[in-house]
């Protein structure tokens, strides 16, 4: 079988695990199929819905549940991959008034309500016409209602259950809305989903406790896993 490259990004990538080369690349590709009509490569969960089978911006399918080439981006919630979500990307705390700042800074924010924009929008990540949706066309963000379903199907409710699915999601950290620094890379993951409540964004979260659907400030840098729509 032919198989082509999707190149997905150019930004450089500021390493956050020293002395991995690879940490460092300059680009991250994605395999498609040729002879299928350069598709994007997918897995259908439990629940019968077909997923991208990795994060946006990852490397290749995880390995393990704490496989930093399966990591991937750090995403604020509403914005479209402009190089702000490649981990060790630089900071500002100007916000944004408009839908894409124009720049690949990663936006802290210490005040409420905690948003890169603001005035804040709802609309961003809404279906695959959302204003800045950052997944391949006819693919969109879950809803909070969609992964809490995944999270019922999987044989335990923790990171163990997340690997073991057919999503094999991974424990990537969380990029903190205050200073911008990556944390719990390999203990924690949290993957957004398209659903706002109030000021926030709804998100789906794990470690060795039981997984939960939550809430966190839209400002922070989570994880992208895309559904197709």
């Amino acid at each position: 079988m032919k198989f082509k490259i999707l190149v997905v990004s150019v930004f450089f990538i500021c390493s956050v695990l020293p002395g991995i080369s690879l940490a460092q690349s300059k680009v991250v590709v994605i395999p498609l199929l040729s002879d299928k009509g350069n598709e994007i490569p997918t897995v259908t969960s439990a629940t019968g819905r077909v997923w991208m089978d990795r994060n946006l911006g990852a490397y290749r399918v995880a390995q393990s549940m704490d496989d930093y080439q399966a990591y991937g981006w750090l995403y604020q919630w509403g914005r479209l991959a402009d190089g702000h979500e490649v981990r060790g990307s630089e900071i500002t705390s100007t916000n944004s008034a408009v839908n894409v700042p124009g720049h690949d800074n990663f936006i802290t924010e210490l005040d409420s309500p905690y948003d890169w924009r603001i005035p804040q929008n709802v609309n961003l990540w809404q279906g695959v016409s959302g204003d800045n949706n950052p997944c391949p066309a006819g693919f969109r963000l879950p809803t909070a209602w969609e992964w809490e379903t995944e999270v019922a199907s999987w044989d335990s409710d923790d990171a163990a259950g997340a690997y073991a699915s057919p999503l094999k999601l991974v424990l990537a950290g969380i990029r903190i809305y205050s200073d911008g620094l990556v944390y719990n890379e390999g203990i924690e993951g949290h993957y957004w989903s398209s659903t706002v409540f109030d000021i926030y964004a709804r998100y789906m979260y794990f470690n060795s406790a039981p997984a939960h659907v939550g809430i966190r400030r839209r400002a922070e840098g989570l994880s992208v896993r895309c559904i197709k729509d």
